[in-house]
Protein backbone atom coordinates (compact mmCIF):
# COMPACT_ATOMS: atom_id res chain seq x y z
CA UNK A 1 0.00 0.00 0.00
CA UNK A 2 1.00 3.60 -0.55
CA UNK A 3 1.09 6.33 1.99
CA UNK A 4 -0.91 9.23 0.45
CA UNK A 5 1.00 10.99 -2.66
CA UNK A 6 4.11 10.33 -0.77
CA UNK A 7 3.65 12.40 2.04
CA UNK A 8 5.35 11.77 5.51
CA UNK A 9 2.44 12.45 7.39
CA UNK A 10 0.29 9.88 8.98
CA UNK A 11 -2.48 9.66 7.11
CA UNK A 12 -6.22 9.86 8.56
CA UNK A 13 -9.26 8.72 6.90
CA UNK A 14 -12.30 10.46 7.86
CA UNK A 15 -15.99 8.82 6.82
CA UNK A 16 -18.93 11.76 7.01
CA UNK A 17 -21.40 11.80 4.51
CA UNK A 18 -21.85 15.60 4.89
CA UNK A 19 -19.71 17.73 3.46
CA UNK A 20 -20.18 20.55 6.00
CA UNK A 21 -18.78 18.27 8.61
CA UNK A 22 -16.09 17.18 6.39
CA UNK A 23 -14.63 20.48 5.53
CA UNK A 24 -14.54 21.33 9.32
CA UNK A 25 -13.01 17.97 9.97
CA UNK A 26 -10.40 18.92 7.06
CA UNK A 27 -8.95 22.44 8.59
CA UNK A 28 -9.00 20.95 11.79
CA UNK A 29 -6.47 18.02 10.95
CA UNK A 30 -4.65 19.38 7.75
CA UNK A 31 -1.92 20.64 9.10
CA UNK A 32 -0.72 17.72 11.16
CA UNK A 33 -1.92 15.12 8.89
CA UNK A 34 -2.85 13.35 5.72
CA UNK A 35 -5.89 14.13 5.35
CA UNK A 36 -8.63 11.83 3.12
CA UNK A 37 -12.44 12.05 2.54
CA UNK A 38 -15.23 9.72 2.14
CA UNK A 39 -18.74 10.28 1.75
CA UNK A 40 -19.49 6.29 2.03
CA UNK A 41 -18.12 3.05 3.57
CA UNK A 42 -17.85 1.79 0.21
CA UNK A 43 -15.60 4.63 -0.67
CA UNK A 44 -14.22 4.42 2.59
CA UNK A 45 -12.89 0.62 1.73
CA UNK A 46 -11.59 1.47 -1.45
CA UNK A 47 -9.58 4.36 0.11
CA UNK A 48 -8.34 2.11 2.93
CA UNK A 49 -6.82 -0.78 -0.04
CA UNK A 50 -5.19 2.05 -1.80
CA UNK A 51 -3.84 4.07 1.10
CA UNK A 52 -1.76 3.32 4.58
CA UNK A 53 -4.03 4.77 7.09
CA UNK A 54 -2.86 5.48 10.36
CA UNK A 55 -6.47 6.42 11.82
CA UNK A 56 -9.80 6.08 10.49
CA UNK A 57 -12.59 8.95 11.59
CA UNK A 58 -15.93 7.76 11.64
CA UNK A 59 -19.23 9.16 12.04
CA UNK A 60 -21.81 7.06 13.69
CA UNK A 61 -25.02 7.83 11.29
CA UNK A 62 -24.38 7.03 7.38
CA UNK A 63 -26.58 5.60 4.76
CA UNK A 64 -27.10 1.95 4.70
CA UNK A 65 -24.57 1.47 7.57
CA UNK A 66 -23.47 2.28 11.03
CA UNK A 67 -20.07 3.56 11.86
CA UNK A 68 -19.67 0.87 14.18
CA UNK A 69 -20.57 -1.65 11.41
CA UNK A 70 -17.76 -0.36 9.34
CA UNK A 71 -15.06 0.09 12.21
CA UNK A 72 -16.21 -3.99 13.15
CA UNK A 73 -15.34 -4.77 9.51
CA UNK A 74 -12.18 -2.50 9.40
CA UNK A 75 -10.57 -4.43 12.63
CA UNK A 76 -10.95 -7.88 10.84
CA UNK A 77 -9.31 -6.57 7.70
CA UNK A 78 -7.06 -3.62 8.61
CA UNK A 79 -6.48 -4.02 12.06
CA UNK A 80 -3.71 -1.94 12.53
CA UNK A 81 -5.75 0.80 11.47
CA UNK A 82 -6.76 2.69 15.30
CA UNK A 83 -10.85 3.59 14.94
CA UNK A 84 -12.46 6.74 16.28
CA UNK A 85 -15.89 7.41 16.09
CA UNK A 86 -17.95 10.30 15.98
CA UNK A 87 -21.82 10.34 17.42
CA UNK A 88 -24.75 12.86 18.80
CA UNK A 89 -25.75 11.95 22.62
CA UNK A 90 -28.52 9.57 21.30
CA UNK A 91 -26.28 6.96 19.57
CA UNK A 92 -24.55 6.47 22.87
CA UNK A 93 -25.57 3.43 24.07
CA UNK A 94 -25.30 1.98 20.41
CA UNK A 95 -21.43 2.82 20.36
CA UNK A 96 -20.58 1.52 23.76
CA UNK A 97 -22.03 -1.66 23.27
CA UNK A 98 -20.06 -1.92 20.45
CA UNK A 99 -16.90 -1.04 21.49
CA UNK A 100 -15.56 -4.08 22.30
CA UNK A 101 -16.80 -5.48 18.90
CA UNK A 102 -15.32 -2.43 16.40
CA UNK A 103 -12.08 -1.81 19.30
CA UNK A 104 -12.52 1.12 18.94
CA UNK A 105 -10.14 3.08 20.66
CA UNK A 106 -11.91 6.43 21.23
CA UNK A 107 -15.57 8.32 20.50
CA UNK A 108 -15.54 11.97 20.25
CA UNK A 109 -19.39 13.42 21.13
CA UNK A 110 -21.25 16.44 18.63
CA UNK A 111 -21.11 19.27 18.82
CA UNK A 112 -17.12 18.74 19.20
CA UNK A 113 -14.06 20.95 19.87
CA UNK A 114 -11.30 21.08 17.24
CA UNK A 115 -8.37 21.01 20.37
CA UNK A 116 -10.49 17.73 21.48
CA UNK A 117 -10.54 15.99 18.15
CA UNK A 118 -6.96 16.76 17.61
CA UNK A 119 -5.74 15.47 20.71
CA UNK A 120 -7.87 12.41 19.85
CA UNK A 121 -6.27 11.66 16.25
CA UNK A 122 -2.77 12.70 18.05
CA UNK A 123 -3.09 9.94 20.60
CA UNK A 124 -4.57 7.83 18.25
CA UNK A 125 -1.67 7.85 16.11
CA UNK A 126 0.83 7.54 19.07
CA UNK A 127 -1.06 4.62 19.73
CA UNK A 128 -0.60 3.19 16.74
CA UNK A 129 3.61 3.35 16.67
CA UNK A 130 2.87 1.26 20.19
CA UNK A 131 1.00 -1.06 18.46
CA UNK A 132 3.45 -1.51 15.39
CA UNK A 133 6.22 -1.86 18.23
CA UNK A 134 4.72 -3.92 20.34
CA UNK A 135 4.13 -6.11 17.21
CA UNK A 136 7.65 -6.80 16.02
CA UNK A 137 8.81 -7.18 19.18
CA UNK A 138 5.97 -9.85 19.80
CA UNK A 139 7.26 -11.09 16.26
CA UNK A 140 11.37 -11.00 17.39
CA UNK A 141 10.74 -12.58 21.03
CA UNK A 142 8.63 -15.54 19.07
CA UNK A 143 11.72 -16.17 16.51
CA UNK A 144 12.75 -19.92 16.98
CA UNK A 145 16.50 -19.95 18.89
CA UNK A 146 17.81 -21.88 15.90
CA UNK A 147 16.93 -19.49 13.53
CA UNK A 148 19.03 -16.88 15.91
CA UNK A 149 21.55 -19.43 16.36
CA UNK A 150 21.84 -19.72 12.95
CA UNK A 151 22.06 -15.73 12.44
CA UNK A 152 24.71 -15.58 14.76
CA UNK A 153 27.06 -18.39 13.65
CA UNK A 154 26.65 -16.49 10.23
CA UNK A 155 27.82 -13.43 11.44
CA UNK A 156 30.90 -14.92 13.02
CA UNK A 157 32.08 -16.31 9.60
CA UNK A 158 31.14 -13.48 7.58
CA UNK A 159 33.19 -11.42 10.23
CA UNK A 160 36.02 -13.85 10.07
CA UNK A 161 35.98 -14.36 6.32
CA UNK A 162 36.06 -10.81 6.10
CA UNK A 163 38.73 -9.47 8.50
CA UNK A 164 41.04 -12.74 7.14
CA UNK A 165 44.38 -12.00 6.73
CA UNK A 166 44.07 -12.98 3.47
CA UNK A 167 41.68 -9.93 3.11
CA UNK A 168 44.71 -7.55 3.80
CA UNK A 169 45.32 -6.51 -0.16
CA UNK A 170 48.73 -6.63 -1.77
CA UNK A 171 50.41 -8.27 -4.16
CA UNK A 172 52.83 -11.65 -3.66
CA UNK A 173 56.22 -10.49 -2.58
CA UNK A 174 55.14 -7.47 -0.56
CA UNK A 175 56.49 -6.47 2.59
CA UNK A 176 52.95 -7.37 4.25
CA UNK A 177 53.27 -11.19 3.49
CA UNK A 178 55.94 -11.64 6.65
CA UNK A 179 53.99 -9.50 8.38
CA UNK A 180 50.87 -11.34 8.07
CA UNK A 181 52.61 -14.75 8.24
CA UNK A 182 54.24 -13.46 11.50
CA UNK A 183 51.08 -12.15 12.80
CA UNK A 184 48.88 -15.72 12.32
CA UNK A 185 51.10 -17.56 14.20
CA UNK A 186 50.88 -15.29 17.04
CA UNK A 187 46.79 -14.71 16.52
CA UNK A 188 46.81 -18.56 17.61
CA UNK A 189 48.51 -18.20 21.46
CA UNK A 190 47.45 -16.08 23.75
CA UNK A 191 49.94 -13.14 23.90
CA UNK A 192 49.64 -9.57 24.23
CA UNK A 193 50.51 -7.47 21.20
CA UNK A 194 52.11 -3.80 20.09
CA UNK A 195 51.11 -2.80 16.68
CA UNK A 196 53.46 -0.31 15.30
CA UNK A 197 53.77 2.13 12.58
CA UNK A 198 52.74 5.34 10.74
CA UNK A 199 49.00 6.68 10.82
CA UNK A 200 46.92 4.91 8.36
CA UNK A 201 48.84 2.04 7.70
CA UNK A 202 46.19 -0.42 8.98
CA UNK A 203 47.19 -1.05 12.24
CA UNK A 204 43.39 -1.80 13.40
CA UNK A 205 42.83 -4.21 10.01
CA UNK A 206 45.51 -6.14 11.25
CA UNK A 207 44.49 -6.55 14.85
CA UNK A 208 41.17 -7.32 13.87
CA UNK A 209 42.96 -10.63 11.82
CA UNK A 210 44.78 -11.48 14.66
CA UNK A 211 41.37 -11.32 16.84
CA UNK A 212 39.26 -13.95 14.49
CA UNK A 213 42.10 -15.92 13.59
CA UNK A 214 42.77 -16.22 17.62
CA UNK A 215 40.95 -18.28 20.01
CA UNK A 216 38.51 -15.46 20.95
CA UNK A 217 37.13 -15.06 17.97
CA UNK A 218 34.00 -15.84 19.34
CA UNK A 219 33.73 -13.20 21.73
CA UNK A 220 33.90 -9.45 21.37
CA UNK A 221 36.45 -7.19 19.42
CA UNK A 222 36.34 -3.82 21.48
CA UNK A 223 37.81 -0.71 20.28
CA UNK A 224 39.38 2.66 22.34
CA UNK A 225 41.36 5.09 21.06
CA UNK A 226 43.57 6.12 24.23
CA UNK A 227 45.06 9.74 22.25
CA UNK A 228 41.42 10.72 21.63
CA UNK A 229 39.27 11.27 25.28
CA UNK A 230 41.05 12.86 28.60
CA UNK A 231 42.45 10.62 31.08
CA UNK A 232 39.95 10.87 33.89
CA UNK A 233 37.07 9.39 30.61
CA UNK A 234 39.14 6.98 29.26
CA UNK A 235 39.46 5.38 32.92
CA UNK A 236 36.07 5.61 32.97
CA UNK A 237 35.48 4.19 29.54
CA UNK A 238 37.95 1.48 29.92
CA UNK A 239 37.36 0.47 34.09
CA UNK A 240 33.70 1.73 34.41
CA UNK A 241 32.45 3.74 36.94
CA UNK A 242 29.50 3.92 39.54
CA UNK A 243 26.48 6.44 39.68
CA UNK A 244 27.71 9.52 41.77
CA UNK A 245 31.24 9.24 41.07
CA UNK A 246 32.16 12.17 39.65
CA UNK A 247 29.60 15.09 38.05
CA UNK A 248 27.61 13.98 34.96
CA UNK A 249 27.54 10.00 36.35
CA UNK A 250 24.02 9.99 36.57
CA UNK A 251 24.04 6.01 36.51
CA UNK A 252 26.34 3.04 36.62
CA UNK A 253 28.25 2.51 33.31
CA UNK A 254 29.98 -0.80 32.53
CA UNK A 255 33.51 -0.61 31.18
CA UNK A 256 35.01 -1.85 27.64
CA UNK A 257 36.90 -4.43 29.91
CA UNK A 258 33.94 -5.70 31.73
CA UNK A 259 31.88 -5.48 28.02
CA UNK A 260 34.85 -7.77 26.43
CA UNK A 261 35.52 -10.19 28.90
CA UNK A 262 36.51 -13.03 26.78
CA UNK A 263 37.51 -11.21 23.90
CA UNK A 264 39.79 -8.40 22.66
CA UNK A 265 40.16 -4.89 23.34
CA UNK A 266 42.44 -3.34 21.14
CA UNK A 267 44.14 0.13 22.47
CA UNK A 268 45.07 2.73 19.81
CA UNK A 269 47.66 5.12 20.22
CA UNK A 270 48.46 4.07 23.40
CA UNK A 271 51.98 5.82 23.22
CA UNK A 272 49.90 9.38 23.72
CA UNK A 273 48.89 8.05 26.98
CA UNK A 274 49.95 9.49 30.82
CA UNK A 275 52.05 7.87 33.20
CA UNK A 276 49.05 8.07 35.87
CA UNK A 277 46.59 5.96 33.18
CA UNK A 278 49.55 3.77 32.33
CA UNK A 279 49.51 2.80 35.96
CA UNK A 280 46.54 2.41 36.43
CA UNK A 281 46.59 -0.05 33.23
CA UNK A 282 49.51 -2.17 34.20
CA UNK A 283 47.91 -3.00 37.20
CA UNK A 284 44.29 -4.36 35.61
CA UNK A 285 46.83 -6.31 33.09
CA UNK A 286 49.11 -7.64 36.20
CA UNK A 287 46.06 -8.19 38.44
CA UNK A 288 43.69 -9.67 35.81
CA UNK A 289 40.72 -7.41 36.93
CA UNK A 290 39.88 -4.07 36.85
CA UNK A 291 38.05 -1.17 39.78
CA UNK A 292 35.65 0.89 38.28
CA UNK A 293 36.05 4.30 39.43
CA UNK A 294 34.03 5.03 42.95
CA UNK A 295 33.88 1.61 42.81
CA UNK A 296 34.95 -0.28 46.18
CA UNK A 297 35.57 -3.85 45.01
CA UNK A 298 37.54 -5.49 42.08
CA UNK A 299 35.61 -7.11 39.18
CA UNK A 300 38.04 -9.97 37.62
CA UNK A 301 38.15 -9.61 33.53
CA UNK A 302 39.92 -12.49 31.23
CA UNK A 303 40.67 -9.92 27.71
CA UNK A 304 43.63 -9.81 25.67
CA UNK A 305 44.91 -6.56 24.59
CA UNK A 306 46.70 -5.81 21.45
CA UNK A 307 47.85 -2.27 21.30
CA UNK A 308 49.09 0.21 18.73
CA UNK A 309 51.10 3.03 18.07
CA UNK A 310 52.76 5.40 15.67
CA UNK A 311 55.31 6.26 18.09
CA UNK A 312 58.51 4.18 18.33
CA UNK A 313 57.95 2.91 22.38
CA UNK A 314 61.15 2.00 22.73
CA UNK A 315 62.49 5.58 22.19
CA UNK A 316 59.56 6.61 24.18
CA UNK A 317 60.72 4.15 27.40
CA UNK A 318 64.34 5.55 26.96
CA UNK A 319 62.96 9.23 26.84
CA UNK A 320 60.81 8.63 30.32
CA UNK A 321 57.56 9.26 28.51
CA UNK A 322 56.53 5.66 28.54
CA UNK A 323 56.38 2.94 31.73
CA UNK A 324 58.77 0.51 30.69
CA UNK A 325 57.38 -1.99 32.68
CA UNK A 326 53.99 -1.59 31.41
CA UNK A 327 55.66 -1.73 27.43
CA UNK A 328 57.08 -5.57 28.37
CA UNK A 329 53.72 -6.45 29.54
CA UNK A 330 52.23 -5.64 26.54
CA UNK A 331 54.78 -5.98 23.81
CA UNK A 332 55.07 -9.53 23.97
CA UNK A 333 54.76 -9.69 20.40
CA UNK A 334 55.73 -6.68 18.47
CA UNK A 335 54.57 -5.99 14.52
CA UNK A 336 55.15 -3.53 12.82
CA UNK A 337 53.09 -2.12 9.57
CA UNK A 338 55.53 -0.78 6.74
CA UNK A 339 54.25 2.60 5.44
CA UNK A 340 52.73 2.84 1.85
CA UNK A 341 55.64 4.23 0.21
CA UNK A 342 57.77 1.50 1.17
CA UNK A 343 54.95 -1.17 -0.93
CA UNK A 344 54.67 0.47 -3.82
CA UNK A 345 54.01 -2.32 -6.11
CA UNK A 346 50.27 -2.33 -3.12
CA UNK A 347 49.09 0.80 -4.15
CA UNK A 348 47.15 -0.47 -7.61
CA UNK A 349 45.21 -3.19 -6.09
CA UNK A 350 44.53 -1.07 -2.56
CA UNK A 351 43.77 2.02 -5.12
CA UNK A 352 41.50 -0.09 -7.35
CA UNK A 353 39.97 -2.05 -4.05
CA UNK A 354 38.91 1.49 -2.89
CA UNK A 355 37.58 2.95 -5.89
CA UNK A 356 35.05 -0.10 -6.12
CA UNK A 357 34.10 0.27 -2.67
CA UNK A 358 33.59 4.25 -3.51
CA UNK A 359 31.64 3.42 -6.12
CA UNK A 360 29.17 1.28 -4.19
CA UNK A 361 29.02 3.75 -1.37
CA UNK A 362 28.28 6.95 -2.98
CA UNK A 363 26.48 4.55 -5.21
CA UNK A 364 28.07 5.94 -8.55
CA UNK A 365 29.00 4.07 -11.90
CA UNK A 366 32.08 1.34 -11.42
CA UNK A 367 35.11 3.40 -13.11
CA UNK A 368 38.85 2.64 -13.58
CA UNK A 369 41.90 4.60 -13.52
CA UNK A 370 43.05 6.04 -16.62
CA UNK A 371 47.04 5.46 -17.15
CA UNK A 372 48.19 9.12 -15.87
CA UNK A 373 46.11 8.87 -13.30
CA UNK A 374 47.64 5.11 -11.92
CA UNK A 375 51.12 6.76 -12.99
CA UNK A 376 50.03 9.37 -10.20
CA UNK A 377 49.29 7.22 -7.21
CA UNK A 378 52.29 4.95 -7.51
CA UNK A 379 54.46 8.38 -7.58
CA UNK A 380 52.93 10.14 -4.79
CA UNK A 381 54.71 9.34 -1.48
CA UNK A 382 51.25 8.95 0.47
CA UNK A 383 52.60 10.05 3.88
CA UNK A 384 48.74 9.63 5.01
CA UNK A 385 49.30 6.18 3.54
CA UNK A 386 45.71 4.41 3.28
CA UNK A 387 43.88 6.68 4.66
CA UNK A 388 45.35 9.64 2.71
CA UNK A 389 45.08 7.20 -0.40
CA UNK A 390 40.93 6.19 0.24
CA UNK A 391 40.38 9.94 0.94
CA UNK A 392 42.16 11.17 -2.77
CA UNK A 393 39.86 8.74 -4.45
CA UNK A 394 36.96 9.32 -2.78
CA UNK A 395 37.20 12.86 -3.98
CA UNK A 396 38.36 12.33 -7.34
CA UNK A 397 35.21 9.95 -7.89
CA UNK A 398 33.06 12.61 -6.78
CA UNK A 399 34.86 14.94 -9.26
CA UNK A 400 34.31 12.70 -12.48
CA UNK A 401 31.13 13.36 -13.56
CA UNK A 402 31.15 11.59 -16.95
CA UNK A 403 29.67 8.54 -16.30
CA UNK A 404 31.67 6.53 -18.98
CA UNK A 405 34.72 8.31 -18.26
CA UNK A 406 37.94 6.82 -16.62
CA UNK A 407 39.38 9.24 -13.69
CA UNK A 408 42.31 10.45 -14.55
CA UNK A 409 45.11 12.83 -12.94
CA UNK A 410 42.99 16.11 -13.38
CA UNK A 411 40.74 14.40 -10.68
CA UNK A 412 43.70 14.23 -7.96
CA UNK A 413 44.35 17.13 -5.64
CA UNK A 414 47.68 19.23 -6.53
CA UNK A 415 49.86 17.92 -3.66
CA UNK A 416 49.33 14.50 -5.60
CA UNK A 417 49.75 15.98 -9.20
CA UNK A 418 53.46 16.53 -7.69
CA UNK A 419 54.26 13.43 -7.95
CA UNK A 420 53.11 12.90 -11.34
CA UNK A 421 55.85 11.70 -13.82
CA UNK A 422 55.39 15.24 -15.53
CA UNK A 423 57.01 16.38 -12.27
CA UNK A 424 59.10 13.50 -11.69
CA UNK A 425 60.62 14.38 -15.10
CA UNK A 426 61.03 17.86 -14.61
CA UNK A 427 62.90 17.37 -11.15
CA UNK A 428 65.53 14.87 -12.69
CA UNK A 429 66.10 17.12 -15.77
CA UNK A 430 66.93 19.86 -13.56
CA UNK A 431 68.76 17.75 -11.37
CA UNK A 432 70.93 15.96 -14.47
CA UNK A 433 69.54 12.68 -13.82
CA UNK A 434 67.83 10.12 -15.82
CA UNK A 435 64.98 12.22 -17.20
CA UNK A 436 67.56 14.58 -18.96
CA UNK A 437 68.76 14.38 -22.02
CA UNK A 438 72.65 13.42 -22.02
CA UNK A 439 73.16 15.06 -25.32
CA UNK A 440 72.09 18.27 -27.51
CA UNK A 441 72.29 21.98 -27.12
CA UNK A 442 71.36 23.91 -23.70
CA UNK A 443 67.74 25.35 -25.19
CA UNK A 444 67.12 21.68 -26.02
CA UNK A 445 68.04 20.62 -22.77
CA UNK A 446 65.85 23.68 -21.00
CA UNK A 447 63.44 22.93 -23.45
CA UNK A 448 62.70 19.35 -21.42
CA UNK A 449 62.72 21.07 -18.08
CA UNK A 450 60.28 23.48 -19.37
CA UNK A 451 58.05 21.04 -20.66
CA UNK A 452 57.75 19.25 -17.52
CA UNK A 453 57.08 22.34 -16.00
CA UNK A 454 54.11 23.51 -18.12
CA UNK A 455 52.46 20.19 -17.87
CA UNK A 456 53.05 19.96 -14.28
CA UNK A 457 51.19 23.25 -13.81
CA UNK A 458 48.52 22.07 -16.62
CA UNK A 459 47.17 19.12 -14.64
CA UNK A 460 47.45 21.09 -11.40
CA UNK A 461 45.28 23.51 -12.75
CA UNK A 462 43.32 21.04 -14.59
CA UNK A 463 44.47 22.04 -17.99
CA UNK A 464 42.60 26.00 -17.06
CA UNK A 465 45.25 28.23 -19.07
CA UNK A 466 44.37 31.66 -17.69
CA UNK A 467 44.95 29.87 -14.04
CA UNK A 468 48.18 28.08 -15.23
CA UNK A 469 49.47 31.01 -17.28
CA UNK A 470 48.87 33.41 -14.03
CA UNK A 471 51.01 30.70 -11.88
CA UNK A 472 53.81 31.13 -13.96
CA UNK A 473 53.59 34.82 -14.71
CA UNK A 474 52.93 33.90 -18.84
CA UNK A 475 49.81 35.74 -21.05
CA UNK A 476 47.40 33.39 -21.78
CA UNK A 477 48.80 34.10 -25.29
CA UNK A 478 51.80 33.07 -23.83
CA UNK A 479 51.49 30.35 -22.58
CA UNK A 480 49.20 29.28 -25.82
CA UNK A 481 52.46 29.60 -27.78
CA UNK A 482 54.78 27.69 -25.61
CA UNK A 483 51.97 24.73 -25.41
CA UNK A 484 52.63 24.35 -29.18
CA UNK A 485 56.04 24.52 -29.17
CA UNK A 486 56.23 21.81 -26.98
CA UNK A 487 53.82 19.97 -28.40
CA UNK A 488 52.01 19.78 -25.06
CA UNK A 489 48.20 19.20 -25.87
CA UNK A 490 45.39 18.13 -23.36
CA UNK A 491 44.56 14.03 -24.32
Amino acid sequence: MNNSEGSSLPTVLVVDDEKGSQDAIRRTLEEDFTVLMAGSAEEARALLSQHEIAVILCDQRMPGTTGVQLLKEVRERWPDVVRIIISGYTDTEDIIAGINDAGIYQYVLKPWMPDHLLDAVRGAVEARILQLDMHRLDLELRTSTSVLRARAEGKRTLLKSTFDFDRIIRVAGSPMDGICELAARVARYDLSVVVLGESGTGKELLARAIHYASPRAEAMFVIENCGAIADNLLESELFGHKRGSFTGAYEDHIGIFQRADGGTVFLDEIGDTSHAFQVKLLRVLQEGEVRPVGGTRTIPINVRVIAATHRDLEQEVHAGRFRQDLYYRLAGMTLTMPPLRERPGDIVPIAEALLAQASQELKMPARRFAPDAMASLITYPWPGNVRELRNEIYRALTLTLNENAEIDAQAFSSKVLQGHPAMTAGIEAAAGISGMRQTGTLQERLEVVEAAILKETLLRFRWNKTHSAKELGLSRVGLRNKMLRLGLEKK
